[in-house]
Order: C-alpha cells, then structure tokens, then sequence
C-alpha cells in the first residue's frame, strides 16, 4: 500500500505566538450549513529548501494563527446546542512526514483516496478546525468546512507561506472575524420568488452501489478561447458551466422530460448582499444558486442557451439584496447540523464549484509556487471542481469531475469533441 510508505516523524500542536481573543466565536446560518467535514487539499512542491526548515515553518504558522486564531481553535456547542468556534488557541496540528516513494512514482493528477491517506493527517480529535502535513515537497491540508470557505482557506495559507519566506517583512491583509454580519434578520423572512434560484442545502442520496470515478479534464487557453465564443461571450465559470452541465446530460442519458438542475455556490463577498461584506471576511461566504430545464433542453439547445440560463441565475444574485436575505433566513429556520453527509448526487443533478481566480496557487514557502494543487480526494459524484491550470499557460482551467464510472468516459470525449466541432465552424 502507498500509505506504508509513508512515515509519520513528528506530530504537535501549533498555538499562536501570542496571546489571542479566548471565546466562543458564533457560527452564522450559512457556516453551519456545511455537511463536508474536513475538507482535503494537497500542494505539490518542486524540490526545495523550504520544507526541511520545519522549524521556521512552525513559527511561521504561529505568526499567521495571531490573525486567523480561530483556527487554532476547536469545535464545540453553545448551551443552546449551536455548533460554535471554542477560540482557546490549543493550536492547529502539524505533522513531519517522510515519504519513501519517488516524486514520478505518485500520480498527482488527480484527486484519490491514496493520496489523502499519505499526505493528508488523520483527524483527531474531530473538534480540530485545521490540520497540516508537511513532506519534502507535498503539503496537506485539512481544514473543517464549516469554518471557512476556499477564499478563507488560500488566505490563511498565503499569510503562512508569507511569514515563513519572509519573516517580519511580510506583508498580509488581516482577516475579519465577524460572522454577525451574515446574521439572520429577527424574525427570518424568505421571499418566495428567491426559492426559483435559491438551493440553500445540497441534497444527497444515498450511495447506490455503482461506482464513481474522478478524472481531470484540462482546458488549454485556445480551447478556452473557442468555448467563451460559442457561448456568446459568457464567462469562464458560465462557459464551461454549461459545457460541463450539457456534456453531463448527454452521458448520462436522462430521460428526456427529466428536470436537469446545476447547482453552484457563489462567493457572496462582492456581490448580492447590502452592505458589501469586506473582501477579507474570514469564514463561509458563500451562498448556494440553481439553474433547471427538462434534461433535452439542456442536452440538445446551443451552448450559448445553456451558458445564459447560468449566467441569468447569477445575475439573480445582483439584482438586490433579498436573495442573499432569504437564503440566510432559510438556513436559520431550517438547520439541520453541520455533521458530515455521505452520498452523492441524484444522476439528475450536478454541483460546479469554482475555485477560478482564487488564490490557490500563491503559497510560496521560499521554494517557489506549488507546480500544482488540488483536493486530495474527491468521493461525491455529480461535483465539480473548475479551477486555473497552474501552469505556465495563462487562462487555461482544469474540470476535475466526480461522477458514475459508467459514464465518465464518454463525458470526457464529449467535452472535447464538442469544442472541437464547434471550432471548425466558428
């Protein structure tokens, strides 16, 4: 097995470096909506310097946790029962490894279960927000889902990799810590016209016995290129969107009067709630839309019909600020726990996640960037990550999709083929 050839050197808790706000940080409607546990994610590093110092990389974690303390902290329950934040700064997990496997023999390409066992720790207790796992050249990262979302998780491990290449010359924006600012209103009130795009709870079945798979599918800039134009000008996350949620349909061969409904989560900091949340607003700011259509519509109208019902729902998002309103009424009036959910979703549905434009990649430790980045696993079939490359090409992005083993194959010849037809006709 490959996680026998890792070995576990050292295993300690990180505290911040000095003394930090000792509370119990309140959890707003949309964290405690969060059902994925501790989210995965994996850094793979050209060989350097910056790993072995695991000294200054420990101090540099003790700077950064100053700012992002909650992370030091630990789940708990408020008397009411709530799930809160318990800042007690016990310190963040930090675990030495040493891998006895060569770089070319460990297939990075995509998210699997043996690259979570070798560089992702194990978890314990529960209550840990954030766990790390530092090798040669591979960092892994844990952080639970529900307090922080993506933009929180890169901003904390840019302001690290910062204090650990720079020291006292590091130069970090501060996070802010209030989650009172995605409050419910007193009493909640959910506006019947948000429910068309609103889908504030992912649904999940349970697992039905056929196996998933998970494959990355890069899309190189000219390819790009071509997609945005067949879709009109949309955007990158409509674009690809909508080739994702077309090609899908396809595959899968949904009966025809089936209703095919993409769900996305939309990072609520610029946009859809009045006042504007501040940039650096440190938790879970992100707010689940929908878009739906008889499964041959989505199969069978032009790209640039698939691309506009995203974007319509998204511009939903910016009419004014009740959407936002009433998807946080709504969790509030109908939480159901943060405890982590097994299954996947309905063969009808699938969920895109953007992480385009986050800064996933800005993690330089003193040995460069990551030459690449991802979940470590992936299990729920119909999500989908849509991310930049990484690479030196600008503008290219990577689908890395989670769905039936039947049918991914075919997706993926369908994903091309489509852009490659359309190509020749533009």
């Amino acid at each position: 097995m490959e996680s026998d050839k890792v070995q576990v050197i050292e295993s300690s808790l990180v505290a911040p470096r000095e003394a930090t706000p000792t509370k119990g940080l309140w959890l707003s409607p949309i964290d405690l909506a969060a059902t994925a546990g501790h989210i995965p994610l994996v850094f793979f590093y050209s060989p350097g310097a910056a790993f072995s110092n695991v000294a200054r990389l420990k101090e540099a974690m003790a700077r950064a946790l100053v700012a992002f303390y909650p992370l030091a902290g630990r789940l708990g329950v408020e008397e009411d029962g709530r799930l809160e934040i318990s800042c007690n700064g016990e310190g963040a997990l930090f675990v030495v490894s040493r891998c006895y496997l060569a770089a070319q023999d460990i297939d990075f390409s995509k998210p699997s279960p043996q690259l979570r066992r070798m560089f992702v720790p194990r978890i314990e207790p529960l209550s840990l927000i954030l766990a790390v796992q530092c090798g040669r050249v591979v960092l892994g990262v844990a952080v639970h889902d529900s307090a922080v979302d993506g933009m929180s998780t890169f901003h904390f491990v840019q302001a690290w990799s910062a204090f650990a290449k720079d020291g006292d010359g590091a130069a970090i924006e501060l996070p802010i810590h209030d989650r009172a600012l995605l409050r419910a209103r007193s009493p909640p009130v959910v506006h019947p016209d948000a429910l068309s795009v609103l889908y504030p709870r992912v649904a999940l079945c349970e697992p039905s016995g056929r196996p998933n798979a998970v494959e990355v599918f890069p899309i190189s800039r000219d390819q790009l290129v071509t997609l945005k134009r067949l879709c009109g000008g949309a955007s990158t996350f409509c674009s690809v969107s909508a080739l994702v949620w077309q090609c899908a349909a396809v595959a899968r061969r949904l009966p025809p009067d089936a209703v095919a409904r993409l769900t996305f989560p939309v990072n609520i900091r610029r946009r859809g709630v009045r006042p504007p949340l501040p940039a650096r607003y440190f938790g879970k700011a992100l707010v689940e839309l929908c878009t739906a259509g008889a499964a041959r519509e989505i199969a069978s109208e032009a790209l640039a019909s698939v691309a506009c019902r995203v974007s319509r729902a998204l511009a939903r998002l910016d009419d004014d600020g009740e959407l936002v309103r009433s998807a946080i009424d709504y969790l509030e009036l109908f939480q159901t726990g943060s405890r982590p959910v097994r299954g996947s979703m309905l063969e009808t549905e699938l969920r895109v996640i953007s992480w385009l434009n986050l800064p996933a990649y800005d993690a330089d430790f003193g040995c460069g960037r990551p030459r690449w980045m991802s979940r470590a696993e992936s299990v729920r079939g119909g999500f989908v990550i849509i991310m930049n490359d990484g690479s030196q090409e600008h503008d290219a992005v990577r689908v890395v999709m989670c769905m039936e083993a039947a049918n991914i194959n075919e997706f993926g010849l369908l994903l091309y083929a489509s852009i490659a037809n359309h190509a020749s006709k533009l």
